[in-house]
């Protein structure tokens, strides 16, 4: 597998969300969710409609995800940008009927990580924009900004299930540069 590095600049993320809200609202979803939630791409092309809504049709908070192969059960909260697109892309159905969320025109199932990875390398390509990125970029930029929003990089590497700091570092590409920046913490009691 080839290494993918997150979307480090914020110019690069707006143009790209601008790129497909004016294309695709579910290439649009699909981009905020992975950018705002830190799910792995597999993860985020299995999510069915009654993952993200509740008996009500309301959106939920939080995406829950058991994986049976690890046992690992994950929470991911949808923030207000998810909720935000979540609620463009349900509008632009044209049936809520059908089970997955990222639900192929063609074939009525999810998109494939094929489809996903050209969709995300169609926008760049289109953008101008040049770098080693593909699908995995968007759950890499969730922990990448986290941390530079001062996300104890303890509490993203347990989000990743990373087995260490250091892997976290190493996943995230975080440079020494980036780790060399103290977060200030003032209490002023």
């Amino acid at each position: 597998m080839e290494f993918v590095e997150p979307f480090k600049d914020i110019q690069h993320i707006l143009a790209l969300k601008k790129f497909f809200k004016e294309h695709s609202q579910r290439d649009y979803l699909l981009f905020v969710m992975g950018i705002n939630t830190g799910m792995k791409i597999n993860e985020l092309l299995s999510l069915k409609l009654n993952d993200i809504l509740d008996e009500n049709q309301n959106l939920k908070h939080f995406c829950i995800l058991h994986n049976p192969a690890s046992g690992i059960t994950s929470s991911y909260p949808l923030n207000s940008k998810v909720k935000e697109a979540l609620s463009l892309y349900l509008k632009s159905r044209d049936s809520l009927g059908e089970d997955y969320l990222f639900i192929s025109a063609k074939t009525q199932k999810p998109i494939s990580r094929q489809q996903a990875h050209r969709i995300i390398h169609d926008a760049l390509d289109h953008l101008g924009i040049r770098g080693r990125f593909g699908t995995g970029s968007m759950r890499k930029t969730f922990g990448y900004f986290a941390y530079i929003k001062g996300i104890s990089i303890s509490i993203i590497q347990k989000c990743y299930h990373h087995s260490s700091p250091s892997e976290t570092y190493k996943y995230l590409g975080l440079t020494k540069e980036d780790t060399d920046q103290q977060v200030f913490i003032d209490v002023n009691l």
